[in-house]
């Protein structure tokens, strides 16, 4: 049925449910996982006269977030391991999320792409958007939502 499944995981608790649930249906089907995180680029100052971080701090708060990303995806790893899944580890930078998610499914050849909802209701929703949406409105992968 699926040959490789993308879940897209953030670290939240949430979000750990759609890890669960992506490697029981990779462990059913026979399925590779790619496990993603997609990392924000560290925001510029959007105000004029705004104070900038200098480049060694930017670059600090960077390699964090890579690391916290790696920690992310290998926990995803070291659940598929107990489940005899292979689990392939991947971050990508970018600010746009959905579109990370979709081109990463894309260039790993996934068949299904797995991810929590965050559940963003009423005003947080109309202003955010929901990464989850957009995913599910530009995907011509399938897209399971688990909430």
């Amino acid at each position: 049925m699926y040959k490789r499944i993308l879940v897209a995981t953030d670290g939240s608790k949430l979000s750990q449910q759609a890890v669960e649930h992506g490697i029981n249906l990779a462990d059913l089907t026979g399925a590779e996982v790619v496990a993603l995180k997609v990392i924000p680029r560290y925001p510029q100052t959007y105000f004029e006269g705004g104070v900038a971080l200098a480049s060694a701090e930017v670059a600090r708060i960077e390699k964090q977030w890579q690391e916290d990303a790696l920690v992310a995806v290998n926990a995803v790893k070291s659940a598929g391991q107990l489940r005899e899944v292979k689990v392939k580890p991947v971050t990508v930078k970018s600010d746009l999320v959905a579109e990370a998610i979709i081109a990463a499914a894309k260039r790993n050849k996934c068949d299904l792409i797995v991810m929590a909802s965050h559940g963003r209701r009423g005003i947080k929703r109309l202003l955010l958007g929901s990464e989850t949406q957009q995913v599910l409105t530009h995907s011509h992968i399938p897209v399971l939502v688990l909430r």
